[in-house]
């Protein structure tokens, strides 16, 4: 998966999911750090990746609405220190059909995960 992981995660992050496979950018690494959310957002969809980040700038499914990117993954942790956001997103990307989540809209909490795909608008 082409994955695009925002500067409010733990940069080990994209590690982990590189060695788990997965195609990772950051937006450290890419000179976007302190850019709006509309940049972010953008850059991740020219290069066709799934943005994971923190950001409530995304959850509005009506302007997000699945189908439409290539996908959002918003981590909603009560504590989200980076042990707590690297352990949980990693179990996650472990344990779930992440593959199968391109174009989807996905909420991932500390017990749940919620995602709404294309046909589901």
């Amino acid at each position: 998966m082409r994955i695009k992981v925002d500067e409010n995660l733990p940069h080990a992050l994209a590690e982990a999911l590189s060695r788990m496979g997965h195609d990772v950018d950051t937006i450290p690494g890419e000179g976007l750090t302190g850019m709006p959310g509309d940049k972010v957002f953008d850059a991740a969809q020219r290069e066709g990746r799934f943005l994971i980040t923190q950001d409530l700038d995304y959850s509005d499914i009506r302007r997000f609405a699945p189908g439409t990117h290539s996908g959002i993954l918003i981590a909603r942790l009560n504590t989200p220190g980076r042990e707590a956001l690297l352990s949980r997103i990693h179990s996650v990307f472990a344990s779930e059909n992440v593959s199968g989540w391109i174009g989807c809209f996905v909420i991932v909490t500390d017990h749940k995960i919620r995602v709404r795909h294309p046909a589901e608008r």
